[in-house]
């Protein structure tokens, strides 16, 4: 233990090393590349399926609970515990992480996706109605449109998030960014593996983030014009 501590202290241990980031760039470089490309995936396919879950539970109120409660449900599930049961089934790939990924987004894309429909106003929704739009035309040129602001928020949070999730991969061998954190702490606490992992994890997160924030500004001018009012 008293060996351990002084290796932490020592200068030859520090925080943050460029000589570490040059030596090991395309370990790196692939770590991220592996923790952008999971994490891309896992929202689109969590969108994909999500959004139309969020349309069904708008149609038919009645699915609205059953809907919630099952994504509420998956989302409490801890991440270890569910890796453990899919692994035996999926195996140790990429699936079982895009699995438990795809799993935990679904909630925030659902939940956010239909209050933003829940949102549009009801006179516009008859106005289309009277304008002779059938259910599916509305829902294409009215209804998503105008709850694209939700939509949007579910995707910022659920890609946030996954980017965070991502790193518990590193269970069955691909966890991203993951990689560098644990082998820093495996390394005998090597301090500049495991500070590299972070802020580059951080950084992913917000930079996703804000493009997502972009996109949703261009997609949704009317409100810029409202808030410039």
């Amino acid at each position: 233990m008293s060996f351990h501590l002084s290796y932490q202290e020592a200068p030859g241990n520090p925080w943050f090393s460029w000589q570490y980031v040059r030596d090991n760039s395309e370990t790196i470089l692939a770590a991220l590349r592996e923790h952008a490309s999971l994490t891309g995936q896992a929202v689109l396919i969590a969108a994909l399926v999500a959004v139309p879950l969020a349309v069904a539970a708008y149609w038919f109120r009645s699915l609205t609970g059953p809907i919630l409660a099952l994504s509420g449900l998956l989302y409490t599930i801890p991440s270890l515990a569910l890796f453990a049961f899919v692994a035996p089934y999926l195996g140790t790939g990429t699936a079982t992480v895009l699995l438990g990924l795809v799993i935990y987004a679904l909630l925030l894309i659902i939940r956010n996706t239909l209050a933003g429909l829940n949102q549009v106003p009801t006179d516009v929704r008859d106005a289309a109605q009277g304008m002779g739009y059938g259910r599916f035309a509305r829902l294409v040129r009215i209804d998503l449109p105008l709850a694209l602001p939700g939509i949007i928020t579910g995707l910022r949070l659920a890609t946030v998030s996954t980017v965070a999730l991502v790193t518990v991969g590193v269970l069955v061998g691909h966890g991203g960014l993951g990689q560098l954190i644990i082998g820093g702490f495996r390394n005998n606490f090597y301090r500049a593996e495991i500070l590299t992992g972070t802020i580059l994890c951080v950084g992913l997160a917000l930079v996703l983030d804000l493009l997502l924030a972009g996109v949703g500004r261009l997609l949704t001018p009317w409100l810029t014009r409202r808030s410039a009012r």
